[in-house]
Parts: C-alpha cells; structure tokens; sequence
C-alpha cells in the first residue's frame, strides 16, 4: 500500500475525502472521488499504450485539470514525469527529450478524452526511491540538465512546508505558475498529500486571479514578485488581503514590493528554493500580517542549509559563502546516459552545493545575494547565459556573443546581449538578435543589444564577462519587437 500521501486512490479510502473538492478550474468543482475516477481511466489508457513502472512520459504540461489528472495518472503507473514547458520552442523541446529518451510524449489528456473504458492496468506501489519527476535547468554549459526528482523528495517536501505553514480545515491554494516548473508541481503534490483542493488558472492573469481568489475563497498562492507585482497593480478591493499567506520565491524579492505587502495586510512569506532540492529550501515563518522579516526564512524541517567560503570553510554569521543544502528533499541526481548511473554532485558529508552565494545570520535565517554565477532571472524564470549566447553564435556574422542581466523594475531583470560582429553595426545586431529570438523561448530572448568588434578576453584567452558587461552596458539598446 502507498503510504507517501501522492497516490489518489489512498486518499480516497480516507474517511471523508472522496466526497471534498480536488480541484476547481472556472467555477467547475470536482471531488476526490472524481479525480480518482478520471485518473483510473487516463492511467488504465496510458497502460494500454505500454507505459508502466521504469517508463519515462515526456508532458506538455498546461495549468489545467487534464494536465493534473495526467500527472497523477503517471503517479499511479509509477511512470516518471518529464514535463515540458508550454512556452519552449521545438528546438528547446528537442534538446530535452533528446537527453530524457522518454518512452512515450503525451498531450494532456482533456475529460472529453477520457470517456468511460477502462483497461486493465496494475497499481503500482513505487518505492519512496522511485523517480516521480524528471524537471530540466539550464547547466552552466548552456545544456538543460535533467534533476531527477523521487517520490520521496517530494513527499518530504510536502511534509516539511506543513510542518512549517501547517494547514486550516479551509485552505485552498491557487495555481498559477506552469507546472513544468517544480514550485508549479509541488503546489499539486502538496495538496493531494494534504487532501487539499488546488484552484486552477491555465494562465497568470492578475484579474482572472483576483476573480478566483474571491469566487473559490482562495487561501493560499505561490507567486514569483512580478507576478505579485502585477497583482497589486490590479487589486483595488483589497482582494489579496483575503488570503491567509502568499508565498513569493523564483527571484529576490524587492524590500519595497514586501513592505507594500505589509500595508496592504497581504501576509507575503519569501522563501528561497532550487528544483534540485523539489522547491523550497528556506521560507519565512507564520506572522501577523502587516509585519515584514528580512531575509527568505530559515531551512524547513529536515533540510539543513550552510554556507561555505571558497577555502571550504563554513562561514560565520552574515559572511557571504556558496549555499549549500542536504536532506531528503534533494534530487537522486542529474539524468545521465541510458546506460550510466545517475550524476552525483554532494560532498562527502551529503550536501549539495548550490553555486548560489548567501549568508545566514545569528538566528539561521538565510540572505541570497546572488543566484548563481552568471544566472538572470526574469520574471521568475531562470536563463542563464551560455543556453542564450550559444543560439545567438550560431548566426552568421557573429563572432563571440556575452549574455547578461540588466535590472528591470517589473521583470527583477531583463535579458541583454553583446555582440561582436565581423562587421559592427548597432541595427544589425538588433536584427539578427530578432531573428535568434524566434528560436528562444519569450523569457530568454534578448531586449537589449550592443555591438563591437570584439569582446574582451582574460589572459587565459576566456571572455571576460565582468569586462565586457562593463564596457557594452552603456551601449544598450532596445531589440525591436518583430509584429
């Protein structure tokens, strides 16, 4: 029997669950019971096409009921999700599923798909070790890396945020972030081991969001702070007051965006987390609303978290070192090759070392300075260079590309490029960086561009990036929008 709180059927067998709303998407409510019943169905067809425990299922994934009720079905089948973001382009697509080596690539299945057949089909009791997830990062390298992500992570991370936020008998939580991205996939995790309902937007839209809030008596939401940003923005009625906590995470939140919180009596958590660690590694306790709290919160219950200077070591209270996490929520590690075993990256003592670089102070609560070496994070998403500069090397004429972040009051940053040219010529930059762009998903395409003749390089003939960010910036230019 599944004990780790994901499968939809134990939930079910729990007195008083099957009858309680699962998920609600446009006013629509669909009890535990039919969740059970629509997830049998999808399962027992998923089964018929071969997919079974060991299979890898490469998903579109939308923030829907079809795509939850798939996901879940490939929970029961034991069949490790590979989700693809809607937003990549097939080029992006084929890069991760050329790595993933997925079994089968599936659509979400919709309820008119689903009709009444069953097959037969073996519920699988998937061992805690068992991959639930595999979620792609872009590596330093500019190739996605495959976080191979398994029950027993995400049932530890589930426990550990309701140890830390604990739960009300009328908690609601809202989802609106993609659920290829792990914050997105836990939210659905969370809550099924919770037996909690989950209320669906298929897209961030701050007045659809507002209007869900007080349609369904929404109570909890996961948002990055643009997206709060843009909420704020919208709500003129005090619509986010309703909630009992927001959690803001997937960038550095800006201490002004948090007092506004405060306010506006909005109860916003920051907290700090990595999809190799399954979402959350730190987050701010509970408080009174209108009060803030520097810094994104202490490690949750079972993680611990240390910093660690370039010497190897640890470093004292608020001294900067590289972030490091242990604890059940870690990845079992990056996909290798289909014959290779997994890539283990912890030290000797268990711990992952993020790259990113923050300081915890007296009381264990952590600060993040920086998210990683050369990471740019956009709206919540994360980019990082090399993926953006290796597309735009490919163009012709282009002799050496440097990609950065360049601060941006509503997006946290925005994506800028350095070009050098055979020819330099600030318009044919803007061009050729327009046509790469159709080529890139929205978040990673450059907005601002510059032109030289060459890129500065360090004495061992790499690019000096702190150089060359230093001396294009002010040379930026926007990138045309292409109609």
């Amino acid at each position: 029997m599944d004990h780790d709180g994901l499968s939809i059927f134990e939930a079910i067998r729990e007195p008083g669950v099957a009858t309680q709303p699962a998920l609600i998407e446009d006013g629509r409510v669909m009890s535990f019971a039919e969740l059970a019943a629509h997830v049998e169905r999808v399962a027992s067809s998923l089964a018929a096409q071969g997919l079974g425990p060991g299979c890898r299922a490469a998903l579109r994934t939308t923030c829907d009921v079809g795509t939850v009720v798939t996901i879940l079905a490939l929970v029961e089948l034991g069949v490790a999700l590979v989700p693809i973001h809607p937003r990549l382009t097939d080029a992006e697509v084929r890069v991760i599923t050329e790595d993933a080596r997925p079994d089968l690539q599936i659509l979400p299945f919709t309820l008119s798909d689903i009709g009444s057949k069953l097959h037969e089909f073996s519920r699988t009791i998937a061992a805690p070790s068992a991959p639930l997830a595999i979620l792609y990062t872009s590596g330093t390298t500019g190739r996605p890396k495959g976080a191979v992500l398994s029950r027993g992570a995400f049932a530890a991370s589930a426990a550990a945020s309701t140890k830390n936020l604990g739960w009300t008998p009328d908690d609601r939580w809202l989802a609106c972030m993609p659920l290829a991205h792990v914050g997105g996939l836990s939210i659905v995790t969370r809550c099924i081991a919770a037996r909690r309902p989950i209320v669906l937007e298929p897209r961030f839209d701050p007045d659809a969001v507002l209007r869900a809030i007080r349609r369904e008596r929404v109570t909890l939401l996961s948002v990055v702070p643009t997206m709060l940003r843009a909420l704020f923005d919208a709500d003129r009625d005090g619509t986010l007051a309703m909630l009992r906590l927001v959690l803001v995470g997937g960038a550095g939140a800006p201490p002004a965006l948090l007092e506004e919180a405060a306010a506006r009596r909005v109860l916003a958590l920051t907290t700090y987390g990595l999809t190799e660690a399954c979402s959350q590694v730190t987050c701010q306790p509970l408080r009174p609303p209108g009060t803030t709290e520097p810094g994104s919160g202490k490690a949750l219950p079972s993680v611990d978290i240390r910093t660690v200077l370039d010497t190897g070591v640890l470093a004292g209270p608020r001294e900067v070192g590289r972030i490091q996490v242990r604890g059940p929520t870690l990845m079992s590690g990056y996909l290798a090759g289909p014959n290779e075993p997994l890539r283990a990256s912890l030290t000797e003592d268990g711990f992952f070392d993020t790259g990113d670089l923050g300081a915890l102070d007296e009381q264990g609560r952590l600060f993040v300075h920086a998210r990683r070496t050369d990471l740019i994070v956009t709206g919540g998403e994360n980019v990082y260079p090399a993926e953006v500069e290796q597309a735009l090397e490919a163009l012709p004429g282009v002799l050496r590309a440097v990609v950065f972040g360049v601060p941006d009051d509503r997006w946290g940053q925005i994506v800028a490029a350095g070009l050098a040219l055979d020819a330099p010529d600030p318009a044919r930059a803007a061009a050729l960086v327009a046509d790469a762009s159709a080529r890139l998903a929205p978040h990673k395409r450059p907005r601002l561009v510059a032109a030289a003749s060459a890129l500065p390089l360090t004495a061992s003939g790499k690019l000096d990036r702190a150089r060359a960010i230093r001396e294009l910036s002010p040379q930026l230019a926007p990138v045309p929008r292409r109609p």
